[in-house]
């Protein structure tokens, strides 16, 4: 007796921009994973002596210490900076040009943390369910940052898109980097293209003038991702990476 076939299809193109169900690196090509479900190779220490990352097979958040994260004592596919925060920050060995990026965190209550593209303009990383209207300084914004002396402030959310404390959350973010001429001299500001938060767009085609006080490195075509360590504790799975491409008609 034959209880049912499933047949396997042709998926569209889906780099337009939009969620699609499944996380975009199972539904296309093309897509490198960061993490290597074991240990922290392929990223950096900005503080060796601090540390304070590990790599860990569950993390878990208890409703009753809701600003704390534990590390499971197996090593596994997710990092987490320790139960409070306040390490180093963490960065790639690689470094990236214009890139397409999906990665997975989980913030406790009311701490913060951060991405930063080229490890030099954040993308915040904050506990901010139910904030509205959103802010720069929410989950999703893109941070503040400095011109000489002079404070430039961010891009807040279009929408508030935060999940509770504790909750797996994702970013899907396209980058452009900046642009220099032959001699050296930035001809375009870094742009972040679009953005999803769990899904919901949340930024599109916004501008990035001036770097976030970061690395101590200069703007360029190639340079690192980051993730912030020295704040709160914070946790990430699931980070993948490819090459930005033309979105898809429809985007």
């Amino acid at each position: 007796m034959v209880l049912g076939a499933c047949m396997a299809q042709q998926l569209p193109a889906v780099n337009d921009g939009h969620h699609h169900g499944d996380p975009p690196y199972l539904l296309e090509d093309g897509w490198k994973p960061l993490l290597n479900g074991k240990d922290l190779d392929g990223w950096y220490f900005k503080e060796p002596a601090k540390g304070g990352w590990t790599a860990t097979a569950a993390v878990f958040w208890d409703p009753a210490n809701p600003q704390q994260l534990l590390a499971a004592p197996r090593a596994g596919d997710r990092i987490v900076n320790g139960p409070g925060g306040g390490v180093s920050n963490l960065i790639t060995k690689e470094r990236f040009g214009d890139f397409e990026l999906y990665l997975e965190f989980m913030i406790p209550a009311t701490h913060n943390s951060g991405v930063m593209l080229h490890g030099l303009y954040e993308i915040q990383i904050k506990d901010s369910f139910g904030a509205e209207p959103p802010r720069m300084s929410d989950c999703g914004g893109i941070y503040r940052r400095w011109e000489g002396a002079k404070l430039i402030d961010g891009t807040a959310p279009r929408v508030n898109a935060s999940r509770p404390a504790g909750q797996w959350q994702s970013f899907h973010i396209w980058f452009q980097a900046p642009r220099f001429d032959a001699g050296g001299r930035k001809t375009a500001n870094a742009k972040v293209l679009r953005m999803l938060h769990n899904g919901v767009l949340i930024h599109e085609n916004v501008e990035i003038e001036q770097r976030t006080p970061s690395l101590d490195i200069p703007e360029a075509p190639t340079n690192p991702l980051m993730l912030q360590g020295d704040q709160g504790p914070v946790a990430f799975r699931n980070i993948h990476i490819r090459p930005l491409r033309p979105l898809a008609k429809g985007g």
